[in-house]
Order: C-alpha cells, then structure tokens, then sequence
C-alpha cells in the first residue's frame, strides 16, 4: 500500500482503532480497511498497592489514554504527513473483571479494585453455593458482594458499576454497556439467552433483600452486546477526553468494550470450537472454546464467552512474568556496573534462549513467582520466592528455564484438570503476548506445560490492541448472517503466516517433574507469606 493511499484512507477515516489497557501497557493501534497496520502508540503504566488494594488512580487512566494517542497521533502525522482528525470506528479493552461502582452523580465510590486483588474469598463461596456456578475472586460481583459482607457504606449508593473498559467506553460515548465477553467476568452469562443468568439475578437480590439496598442487581450491571453490534458514538466529551487537543472529531462508532480475553481470543483466530489460547504477560490465563458443558464445577475453571457468546473454559493465574521481569532488570543493573551497553531486548532474548540449555527439570531448582495471591494454588497474597538445594545444578541456564517454568506453572496446575480429567479436546493453542516475543523460547515452554502443540501468529505481538481494532473492523464490515469466526477465517487470517513448535517428549517429562516438585514446595510459598509481612 503506498503512503498516497494510506493518506487518504487517514483523511477520509476509513481506518479503526483499537486501544486495550493492559496491566503495564495502554497499547493503540490503528489499522487500515483491510486490518493492515498503520501505526502505533503507547504509554507504561503500574499498578498500585494502596491499602492492602491493588489499583489504578483515574488520572492514571485518563493521562495514560491520551499519551497514547498522542504517540499514535505523532507516528501516523511522521509517517504520512497527515493529521488524524476522524476514524471509521473505536474499540476500547482493557483487563477484565474487577470492580467500579459509580453513584447517581457518576462518582466513582471506591478507589478501582483490579483483577489483581484477592480478598473476596468469603464472598465468592457463598456465590458459589448459590449459584452452583463458578464465581472467581477476580470477578465484579465477587467483590460487590464482598463490600455487602463488609457492610461498606458506599454499597447503598450504587447506580452503575462496570470494568475498566466499560468505564472507559461509558466516558466516550455515554453508554452503560459491555461486550458479552467482558460482562462475563462480571456476572455469569447465560449461552442460550446471551445475557445474564435470569435466575441468578434474582437469587443475588434476594439474597441481599434484607439490606434494603435501593438497587436490583440487574438495574446496576452494563446492558450486555454481542461482537458486531455498534455500541454507541464518540460524544463531544468523548473526543476531548481522547484528543484534548479537539483535533478528533465526534461521532465516529464504537464497537461493544471487551476484556483482554476477548481480544486474545480474536487477535488469535481462536473463537471457535476446539480452539483455544494463551496469553502470558503481567498475568496468565488459557481460554479454550467448549463443545459441550462439564461436568461439574471446578473452582480452579471459570466460564466466561467469546465475544459471540459461546462458552469457553478459562483458566486464569494472577501472575506470570513480573518476578521473570523483576530478576531480567537485576541482569541489566549488572551489565551497567561494568559499562556493558545492552538493548533490553536482547538481553531478554539471551537470557530466554539460555533457558533451553538448562536441563529439562531445572536442575533441581524452585521458584515462585508470586507478586500476588494466586487461586489456583489457593494463596490470598504471594511471595516472590527462589530457593534450591545444596547439591543441585545451580547455572544461568537452570535460573531462566525455572523461572519461565514457573511462570507457566499454575495454569499447567488449572489445565491439567480440563485437558485431563475433563478430557477437553483441543486441536490448536495459540500462544501471544509479552512471554512469546523471543521466537520458539515461550511457545516451547508452554507446549511442554500442557503437552499439546502450541502456534504463534506474527500478529501476536501486536495482541489486543488488534484484537480490538478487529472487533471494530467486523462491526463496520460485516455481511448479513456473517459470524464472527467467518470473518477472521476468511477475511482477516486466511493468508496469516504462523509458527507450530510440537512437544517435545523430553521437556514434557522435565516439566511434570517440576510440577511435582513445585506442589511440594507450595509449604514453603506459605511459610514465606506467614512470615515476610
């Protein structure tokens, strides 16, 4: 496509744009008609650990968005001397679950309770019974029933609460609404109806009838939509909120918000039946679409939706690279002590492809990477933890494969009950996100991790930005009667190049032997956070 081109397709808005919050990362990618990158733009951020809460501050939400912007905004005026000033649709993602509970004025009543935060055991046990469904820590109703059971004042003044993408996207356009994939980390969602569990409402409020709340649940929630459908237009507001520089005109679509798994599984072709993904960065989490129920409720397995609305197996594990990243930054330090000029980079890539001279099992070696609780293994709050014995193979390339190793270790934990005793099928697993970047490294790990064969697209880098920006293309695109899947196999991925890596019998015996140590030594995990407070 020649820049002559391109500026006109800029110029006459016949573009989308995707923008996904990620844990560390607000990522905006814009994309031609034909799902072609344009450019890009981004902005770090981190979370907080602010009274025992781990959360995002607002302005950091509405700096980090337009800085974003901006950096996109720049690269796209640098490289086609164009300005952007119109869009053909929006899509905004962001991690789910969570909790943001507004009042009838539209302030936001606690501080944001992220993904992050495990405290809501109490609640999502009596969720649980019922509902007989499984309700995680992490989800929205979780924690709305937590602040019942703690008889938080601000409860009695709820009007409308949602995730960090359904708030960004109300801010936009002023629509209470969620893609079906992210309110289905908020409340369960029923397959047939596409829209919450009727029963379960009523159960929640009676449940709560004795508080004499001034709200039903189901009055609060964001009205849920399906990929494809509009969900509202950029509003004067929303374009200064996003450009403030008020070169952004109003009026430009939006598609339904969705939470990072959604955008996974479209940025993966990996929304259809038999399929499945993992994403691996700050968090972990494996989504793999069902052909049927199972059998029974699992708490290590939540099921939420695509963005269709088909229900998929979700594991998800709080943390994945952060003590990875944590001991890559110590290695860097260490190469600036003696003036060793090194890109990151490359030294993430050295380090990982270290990791496959280690032996198979790590030589004896243990770690855990736990920067918070972790359900799977039914920890409240973590410890960043190494530890080894005195006769073990203590080397470079053993310290990197364990610490890869255990970055995938607690969703090998959760997936061994589905692929194993629920002997879900799954005939491809699609790796993206940050831990893939250096070539064969992740994907040979996770392919070892849950013994099946894992594939990379190119696109994967990019994530769920495009993922988004997808969604928005497929809402403007879309013909009569053209599903979801239909679109991305035929129009976004039919000439998409990809990489397989198959399991390596060896590295599956090495990983299992891991496991086992790593399960013995959770004692320890335990004894770390009882005592290091």
């Amino acid at each position: 496509m020649g820049d002559c081109t391109v500026q006109t397709l800029i110029r006459e808005g016949k573009t989308v744009l995707g923008i996904e919050f990620g844990s560390t990362r607000i990522k905006g990618v814009l994309l031609s008609e034909k799902n072609e990158l344009l450019a890009t733009g981004d902005h770090s951020w981190e979370n907080r650990l602010e009274d025992g809460v781990w959360t995002y501050h607002v302005e950091d939400i509405w700096n980090g968005i337009q800085d974003c912007y901006q950096n996109l905004k720049a690269e796209v005026q640098a490289k086609y001397g164009v300005e952007l000033t119109t869009i053909g649709a929006i899509g905004v993602s962001a991690m789910m679950h969570g909790y943001l509970p507004f009042d009838k004025n539209d302030r936001l009543l606690v501080p944001f309770r992220t993904w992050r935060n495990t405290m809501t055991e109490p609640a999502t046990l009596e969720l649980m019974e019922l509902f007989n469904h499984q309700i995680p820590q992490r989800w929205s109703i979780a924690h709305l029933y937590q602040a019942v059971l703690n008889d938080e004042p601000h409860v009695k003044d709820i009007a409308f609460f949602t995730t960090l993408a359904g708030y960004v996207h109300w801010a936009l356009t002023g629509e209470k609404v969620l893609g079906i994939d992210d309110a289905s980390g908020m409340f369960p969602i029923d397959p047939e109806t596409k829209n919450y569990y009727k029963d379960m409402l009523e159960k929640f409020d009676q449940k709560v009838a004795d508080r004499n709340y001034p709200w039903k649940i189901e009055k609060i929630l964001p009205r849920v939509l399906q990929a494809g459908e509009e969900a509202g237009r950029l509003t004067e507001t929303g374009a200064k909120l996003l450009d403030p520089s008020g070169a952004l005109k109003p009026g430009i679509p939006m598609c339904p918000p969705a939470g990072d798994a959604g955008t996974g599984m479209v940025a993966t072709n990996s929304v259809k039946v038999r399929t499945g993904n993992v994403s691996a960065g700050t968090s972990v989490f494996s989504m793999i679409v069902l052909e049927k129920k199972l059998s029974r409720l699992y708490p290590e397995i939540d099921i939420v939706t695509t963005p269709e609305g088909n229900s998929v197996a979700m594991v998800h594990c709080n943390n994945c690279t952060s003590d990875l990243n944590a001991w890559v930054s110590v290695f860097k330090e260490f190469c600036d002590l003696f003036h060793v000029d090194i890109d990151m980079n490359d030294l993430y890539g050295g380090l990982y492809r270290k990791a496959l001279e280690g032996d198979k099992d790590c030589g004896g070696l243990l770690a855990y990477n736990y920067f918070s609780g972790e359900h799977i293994t039914h920890f409240s709050e973590g410890r960043p933890l190494f530890v080894r014995e005195q006769n073990c193979s203590f080397t470079l390339a053993n310290f990197m494969r364990t610490h890869l190793y255990t970055s995938l270790a607690a969703i090998k934990v959760g997936n061994d009950l589905l692929l194993g005793e629920e002997g879900v099928q799954v005939d491809v697993i699609w790796g993206h996100g940050g831990l893939f970047k250096t070539e064969g490294v992740g994907q040979k790990i996770l392919a070892a991790a849950l013994n099946t064969p894992v594939s990379v697209m190119k696109t994967a880098g990019e994530g769920g930005a495009w993922g988004i920006a997808v969604l928005a293309s497929y809402m403007l695109q879309k013909e009569e009667g053209e599903s979801l899947s239909d679109y991305l196999e035929n129009r976004v991925f039919r000439d998409a190049e990809s990489v397989q890596v198959m399991p390596d019998p060896e590295d599956v015996e090495g990983f299992n032997t891991f496991i086992e140590r790593y399960k013995a030594g959770l004692a320890i995990e335990k004894a770390a956070t009882e005592s290091l407070k």
